[in-house]
Parts: C-alpha cells; structure tokens; sequence
C-alpha cells in the first residue's frame, strides 16, 4: 500500500471510530476499568457531583440511560443536531458508532497508540489517559427524525412533537429543535470539551450541529451537603424534585408509560429550554417583591414564613396567598395537590452565561432541562400555569425543544436507539 493510500485508509478507519471496525480501542479502553465498581462512588444528594475524583465512572449501559436520575455534575453542553444520513442503514450506522464512542468516553483508558504517522484516535487534549470523570452522555431524538426519511413513522414515541410555542416564548429558530440531541456532563470543564469534539468526530458527515449550549451548576456552597444549588437571580432551584432512589415514584413520573411503541420501554420525555433572565432588570428590583414572585426566602430556600428549604410550604393553611402569593412562582409550578401530584417534573438544569448581547446586556440564563412521562400532561400543563406568573417579564424563553431519550443501551454489543431498527 502506498504511503498516502495508508494514510487515508487510516482516517478514514478514525473518522468511524466507536463503530464496529474499532473494537480494539474498546476493549483496550474497558479493560483500563475491568476491576472498578459498575456503579460512580457516591454522589453528593440534590447537589453537584463530587468534583476531585477524576476515576469516578457511571455507567453508560443499563436499562436507562445516565444523566436522567444523576445528581447534575459541574459542567455541561447540549448539541442538537441535524441528521443528513441519506439512508436508514446509514442513520443506524451512525447511532451505533455514536453509541459505542460515548461507551468509550464514559468508560476512559489509555489513549492507543497506533502507527506514528497516522491520525490519532482521540485529540489527546486530557493526556495519554481519559479519566471518565463522572461523564455521562445521554441521546436523544427529536421528532423530526420521525419523518418520511428514515421509514421510523411508526417508531414515533406517542407524545412526540416539536416543542410549540408558549405565550411567553420567542423562539429563535436557530437555537430550537433538532434530530439528535447529546447532553453531555462531567465534574470537569476540560472532560465536556473533550468529549464533544470527540462525538463530534465521530459522526462527522451524518450529522451536523444544529445549536449548541454550555451551562454550569452553582459550587455546593451550603447550609447543608443537601442544600439545592442557586441559579443566577440567586434563588435555589430544584428544591421540589421527586425523589429519584423512589422507583415506583420514577415510573409514575419519568419513565416511558403505556401507549407507548414496544422499543420505548426504559425511555423518557426531555424538554430543553434556553431561557433568558433579564438579571440586570432583576437586579433593580427589591428583594421583598423577588421572594414574593418566587414565594421563598432567597437566603435560606424556605417557603416565606418558614425556616428550612424542604419545609412544606402548607398552602392549605394559607388559602388567600397572605403568606405566600397565589401567583408566586413554587405555588402555580407546584400547587401540590392531589388532582397535580402526577404532573410533577425531574428538574435537571444548569446556568449559562453568554457574554454580553449586541445591545451590551448580559445574556445569561438557565438551561432548563426536565424529563418526564408525558409533556402534554406534566411539563405543558405546568408550563400553562406559570405563563400568568409576575415572573415572565423577566424571562424570556428563546429557544431548546422536546426530544425523546430512548432507553439505554443493553450490553456492549447494543446501542442506544437499536430499537428503532429491530
């Protein structure tokens, strides 16, 4: 073989990395963790990963996939992507080299070394060894992948749809929607870089990015290892989640329910929201009006009139809103009754912060992420809700979508959204 000819046969073997023609890299980069436990070393409860442990590892295989029950590490960015596989058996080539690239990444190991002229197999910029650093990648497909292209009609999951435009959106269409969507978190910046270019690589030619964005979570900064973290009008967020170790309570919420195609078993609804917060506007508002648009203390998390961030704020007992508002923020998200206990949400969002806009703003925000069983029946009717909280004139959604994370991948011969081919 000629030189040159070498060569680009040895690109092209890199440019499919993660499918079946790289099965040595695999097993070179699993056996680096042969002898570590299945399951990361413990997570700090309702808050960020812990952070110095670079060995920590979660799983990417499993019945679900990672980054849904997680507590949210430090860093992470979402790309939404748009398929241009011109074939079915193109687009599954693509999702199973996907799948088995992000198997790697989670898993970490040495870098192989292949011939010294040739292209390495990863950009190296995390050393000879990727640490898995508490990585998790998490797929999702969007509704237009649905359409005529790929023959998948029939695979659509029940509920979904592009996400549609609430009262008080203004959706920039360039950073909404997608085909394929990758969450990607890790308890360190340099590991999220590092993956996206690498998954990027990998599916360069099928895929192409559609819209991008990098978020942060708040440093645990207390009173308690279980205290939420702030988001930037400095208020705590994620206070009322569901409790993730209860499994009938995440089969009732999160995981895919009846109605749904056979194959969707074990997946879940994701909504993605980019949501501007005029924090410069806030910032000139008094803190009694902000706890009262929220409904809490911004120093403790309590409800108003309470102590502690995870006191029952006992609406029952403050039916006129002399306490807490009716129209504040925690009470129409989450009036908790029994007619809405089933239209709860997982809350998994970070912060984002973008510079400054061209009028010389501050543009930053949240990066809402939820997973629920039904958007229609949980995240819309909410979202219906809070479009007459005083809160929306300083928010503006701009942009994200509604995908659907099929279940995870079932061994290291699967990949996730196999099912959508079977």
């Amino acid at each position: 073989m000629k030189p040159l000819d070498r060569r680009a046969f040895l690109a092209r073997s890199t440019a499919v990395l993660g499918a079946a023609g790289a099965a040595a890299y695999i097993d070179v980069a699993r056996a680096k963790g042969a002898g570590a436990p299945a399951d990361a070393p413990p997570t700090t409860p309702g808050g960020a990963a812990e952070g110095s442990d670079l060995e920590a590892r979660e799983p990417f295989t499993g019945v679900h996939q990672s980054g849904i029950l997680n507590p949210a590490p430090a860093h992470a960015t979402l790309v939404a992507m748009d398929s241009f596989a011109p074939d079915r058996k193109t687009l599954q080539t693509a999702l199973k080299a996907l799948s088995n690239r992000a198997a790697e990444l989670t898993t970490g190991g040495p870098i192989p070394l292949l011939e010294v002229d040739a292209p390495p197999p990863d950009s190296g910029t995390l050393g000879p060894d990727n640490a898995p650093d508490a990585l998790t990648i998490t797929i999702g497909l969007g509704a237009s992948l649905f359409d005529h292209r790929y023959g998948l009609t029939t695979k659509r999951p029940r509920e979904l749809t592009q996400m549609p435009t609430f009262t008080v959106d203004q959706l920039d269409p360039s950073i909404t929607h997608g085909d394929v969507l990758l969450q990607i978190c890790a308890q360190h910046r340099d590991t999220v870089v590092h993956t996206v270019r690498e998954l990027m690589r990998t599916v360069r030619g099928t895929f192409q990015q559609r819209w991008a964005i990098d978020g942060f979570g708040s440093a645990n900064r207390g009173p308690t290892q279980k205290s939420s973290p702030r988001n930037l009008f400095a208020f705590r967020d994620g206070t009322a989640n569901p409790l993730t170790t209860d499994g009938a309570l995440m089969n009732k919420l999160v995981w895919a329910g009846a109605g749904e195609p056979a194959w969707a078993a074990g997946g879940t609804y994701q909504v993605v929201r980019i949501i501007r917060m005029h924090v410069e506007f806030w910032d000139r508002v008094g803190l009694r009006e902000q706890e009262n648009m929220i409904g809490r203390s911004r120093d403790t998390g309590a409800p108003l009139g309470g102590t502690t961030e995870y006191e029952d704020p006992r609406y029952d007992l403050d039916p006129k809103g002399d306490r807490i508002p009716l129209d504040a923020h925690i009470r129409l998200a989450n009036p908790r009754t029994a007619k809405t206990a089933d239209q709860r949400i997982l809350r998994r969002g970070f912060n984002y912060s973008r510079g400054f806009d061209k009028a010389g703003q501050l543009d930053q925000g949240l990066v809402f992420v939820a997973f629920n069983q039904s958007p229609s029946r949980q995240f819309a009717t909410i979202q219906n809700r809070l479009n007459s909280e005083p809160m929306i004139d300083y928010i503006t959604p701009v942009g994200g979508g509604y995908f659907f994370v099929p279940p995870g991948a079932r061994g290291s011969n699967d990949y996730v959204g196999s099912g959508l081919f079977e």
